[in-house]
């Protein structure tokens, strides 16, 4: 197995929905598979809020996890640029230049959650969780044939 770190980072523009589910999720693979030497994980916005969506800790505490105390933090250029995979979330202001870069850039382009109803917040966590567990099957091969 490598032993090069991987860095991942999960961004939106107020850190205060998607971007801190897939932080959730990512955080949980890193575990499960056995990964928390090689891969770290960050998050921010642009323009971070307050507090995470209530609706946000409402689902996630629903599936197991407290996101009631985390708080919504600015990512910089520069981390982005330090990351082996940025995910943006559809409503980002990101301004790498995917073209002068070796970082892999992904848009999800998923609903915001703020506002949203319950039931079509459950189905944006559930969209996260998959589409972070698919993520986490490339990052497990990568490491593990790069050995």
């Amino acid at each position: 197995m490598s032993d090069t770190p991987v860095s991942v980072a999960f961004m939106c523009v107020q850190n205060a929905g998607r971007s801190q589910m897939s932080t959730a999720f990512a955080e949980h693979e890193r575990e499960r598979r056995d990964l928390a030497d090689i891969v770290e994980i960050l998050t921010g916005g642009t323009h971070p809020a307050d507090h995470v969506h209530d609706v946000v800790v409402e689902v996630m505490r629903e599936e197991g996890f407290d996101l009631s105390e985390r708080t919504p933090r600015k990512i910089s250029t520069e981390e982005l640029e330090s990351c082996d995979y940025v995910t943006t979330m559809g409503c980002s202001t990101l301004e790498l230049d995917a073209d002068d870069s070796d970082v892999d850039i992904r848009d999800w382009a998923l609903d915001d959650p703020d506002g949203k109803d319950v039931d079509r917040v459950r189905e944006v966590r559930d969209e996260i969780r998959d589409r972070v567990s698919a993520l986490f099957d490339e990052i497990e091969q990568e490491v593990t044939t790069s050995a």
